[in-house]
């Protein structure tokens, strides 16, 4: 299928990134050293990003083909190099072997990396440009008509650089169809099976996408305070069991509300608490900083605190769990704690490592966020949430006529 595909978007002048397909656990290294870490390695025969990991260097390989999964000719293994600090967009297309309806463009709020189940993401998209969407669309359909489908099909990007990226391609209904009508008003599974019957998109009067002049965020939820053990950390393995949905007239209003849905409060004062990978303390400043405009206290481990004070920021330096008490442990017990921001090099030690605070995070009740994406649309969320509106769905619908492409 894999073969097939790439003949497909080689023929469509599309691109993917760099990937192979071994079926044996040699094959994998000697093609993992062809195409580059760090890579995404997945087993061929599952779903929901089941054993699905990313490797950063041949050791880790090793122990995954040795651990993780089974190998064979039947049971391929898929490697595809990781799109570092790529944007990751779902796209829902109905089609009915003519036209093709773009049922909607959801623009994922965590990078890519993150499972598409698990990261929140945004309907219209947030910052993606004209016309970055626009080609988005065209890809879109040229891919249903190559695929010669009639109903649902569902396309995942990554934008990296500008540059898009054709991650996978589904022919069938996504998780995001519910979402996604909900969105626009569509009746996107309704649609779909009169297309399946033989009734066309133009025969329905459905041909027009609908771009709400509204925002609307969906949000995982996760059922990780049920489970003793388990890590808040997000990857490419799935891990929520629902999801919720904010609306409102700005991206930070609705991702607020999200956020609200999910169990999640965004504090108004109090003290947030930082620390994160070497890579990611350059782009934490522009984090920090809002923060520190909203008017919260930053405390941090003190290699982050270094990278803050350097940036002119006014931080508390706070001891590790292993450099000994008062440790930032301790602070969450006690509640000093309103906030969190923590991301770890994705090495199994530093996971381990910083496990402690993202579970005293967990039982505390406390915001966590473990990307930068996620910490920055809480940042936006609480500058833009204003008073707080409920809206009602089917009055909001009512708007969409005036939005229709």
């Amino acid at each position: 299928d894999r073969e097939r595909f790439q003949k497909l978007i080689s023929k469509l002048k599309l691109k993917q990134p760099p990937n192979r397909t071994a079926r044996s656990a040699s094959k994998a290294l000697a093609q993992a050293a062809e195409i580059g870490y760090p890579l995404v390695v997945r087993p061929s025969y599952v779903l929901g990003g089941r054993a699905m990991e990313i490797v950063h260097e041949q050791s880790e390989l090793e122990r995954y083909m040795r651990e993780a999964v089974k190998v064979s000719n039947d049971s391929p293994v898929l490697l595809d190099r990781f799109l570092n600090d790529a944007t990751e967009v779902d796209v829902d297309a109905i089609c009915d072997g003519k036209d093709v309806l773009i049922g909607g463009i959801m623009e994922h709020i965590e990078q890519a990396g993150v499972h598409s189940g698990d990261s929140a993401c945004s309907l219209p998209p947030f910052s993606l440009t004209p016309e970055v969407q626009h080609e988005l669309r065209k890809q879109t359909i040229a891919m249903a008509h190559a695929l010669k489908v009639v109903g649902l099909m569902n396309v995942q990007f990554a934008i990296q650089n500008g540059v898009i990226y054709v991650l996978e391609v589904n022919p069938r209904a996504s998780r995001t169809v519910p979402f996604v009508s909900k969105a626009t008003g569509l009746a996107l599974a309704k649609i779909a099976a009169r297309c399946m019957i033989g009734t066309s998109l133009a025969a329905q009067g459905s041909l027009a996408e609908v771009v709400p002049p509204y925002f609307s965020v969906k949000e995982a939820v996760f059922p990780f305070i049920k489970f003793p053990g388990a890590d808040t950390i997000l990857g490419p393995e799935m891990k929520s069991t629902g999801e919720v949905m904010g609306v409102g007239a700005t991206f930070g209003e609705a991702f607020f509300k999200s956020q609200l849905a999910a169990g999640d409060r965004l504090p108004q004062s109090g003290k947030v608490f930082v620390s994160v990978r070497d890579a990611d303390k350059p782009a934490t400043l522009h984090i920090a900083r809002e923060l520190a405009a909203l008017g919260f206290q930053l405390i941090a481990t003190r290699g982050t605190a270094a990278a803050l004070a350097a940036g002119g920021l006014a931080v508390t330096p706070i001891n590790k769990v292993a450099e000994g008490r008062p440790h930032v442990v301790d602070m969450i017990k006690n509640g000093d704690v309103v906030l969190i921001v923590n991301t770890v090099e994705e090495k199994r030690t530093a996971v381990r490592d910083s496990y402690v605070i993202r579970r005293a995070a967990l039982q505390a009740r406390i915001t966590l966020y473990t990307t930068l994406a996620g910490a920055r649309a809480a940042c936006t969320g609480m500058q833009q949430a204003g008073e707080l509106k409920a809206y009602e769905v089917q009055g909001m619908h009512g708007r969409l006529a005036a939005a229709v492409r």
